[in-house]
């Protein structure tokens, strides 16, 4: 029998729907582009330390090849371990990938080391109906809770529809959005989806939108219901960055609640995304998005290099330049200190 997000530790699911930061996990790999246990575990740490509620593995960010590389089961394990140091158990949602059989077998993986939820990516249904796609996903829901995620088609997300939305918001064990189609208009679509299911009370809305983060958090987004709709978190690339000063931030977001929001609150919406900007090499159509977060945690000493598992992912011309003109125009939004003070301690 799967489980069901009803079985959930206490904490678990109300931290999830009060909205909170959830870093997108990076993979920590040596100079052999060989998984470094000590340095991915430290990141774990680094992203608790800095108050995130909960870690996002196995995703985009942790990159797709670590299947290929026979790291799934092992990346994701040193994640809970990592987690299970806590006082508070934090949200931890794996990435689940592939048509119906991978998708259940990562599921299943996941949940047998603790996982409380799966992140869903729709990469493989490309070309598919979206009947064919809810099946799918109302079968993946059998087995764990589901983090829905509509990804940008830049990087391989397929288009869905609003209606698609209403029909997946009415599978029983969703318990959550990721909406990151770097859209407007698509992003309103799964909003409109939700609140025509009838699911907002049971369905978490976080922003995946990278390039709206501060935007995403605090509009109440007024659709005709009987009360707006919020996105209450994130579950971002972005964040798997300068964590500390994401969580700050989300905390400034929701702190506002129905009042008015502050010129410089709103102002920083600009401001993170042009630091998003150089960290996925939006110049470059995301070709660094990866080595872009590698790049800052590099620097920081969390990690030892920017590899990838595939040699041609790297950082682009200029992106390095243009993370460190960011990271000096906007000071307030980096947290170097922070990880200079507790770094031998994560990597202890």
């Amino acid at each position: 029998m799967g489980l069901r997000w009803q079985d959930w530790p206490a904490g678990v699911l109300a931290r999830l729907r009060e909205g909170c930061v959830i870093p997108a996990h990076p993979l920590a790999l040596d100079a052999r582009r060989q998984l470094d246990p000590r340095r991915q575990k430290a990141l774990s740490r680094y992203y608790l330390d800095a108050g995130a509620g909960g870690l996002a593995v196995g995703v985009h960010t942790t990159q797709f090849a670590i299947r290929d590389a026979g790291l799934y089961e092992p990346v994701l394990r040193l994640a809970a371990e990592a987690a299970a140091e806590q006082a508070t158990p934090p949200i931890l949602v794996a990435g689940a990938i592939g048509r119906t059989e991978q998708a259940v077998r990562e599921a299943q993986v996941a949940r047998g080391l603790g996982y409380h939820a799966v992140l869903l990516s729709l990469a493989a249904w490309k070309g598919a109906s979206e009947e064919e796609i809810a099946t799918h996903c109302a079968r993946v829901a059998e087995e764990m809770p589901l983090f829905g995620f509509y990804l940008q088609p830049a990087v391989g997300g397929v288009p869905l529809s609003s209606g698609f939305w209403r029909r997946f918001a009415q599978i029983p064990n969703v318990v959550a959005i990721k909406i990151a189609p770097f859209n407007r208009y698509a992003t309103l679509d799964v909003l409109r989806g939700v609140q025509e299911a009838g699911a907002e009370d049971r369905i978490a809305l976080y922003t995946g939108n990278d390039d709206h983060i501060v935007g995403d958090l605090l509009t109440p987004f007024a659709l005709g219901g009987a009360k707006p709709l919020r996105i209450v978190g994130g579950l971002l690339g972005h964040w798997s960055v300068w964590t500390r000063a994401a969580v700050e931030l989300h905390r400034r977001c929701r702190a506002v609640g129905e009042g008015p929001i502050p010129a410089d609150l709103l102002a920083l919406d600009a401001q993170v995304t042009e630091m998003n900007a150089a960290i996925f090499d939006v110049a470059h159509n995301f070709h660094g998005v990866i080595a872009g977060c590698h790049e800052v945690l590099r620097r920081q000493g969390l990690l030892e290099g920017t590899w990838c598992l595939d040699p041609q992912e790297g950082l682009s011309p200029g992106q390095a330049e243009l993370i460190s003109a960011v990271a000096q125009r906007y000071p307030h939004l980096t947290d170097d200190a922070f990880v200079r003070e507790n770094l031998h301690r994560w990597l202890s």
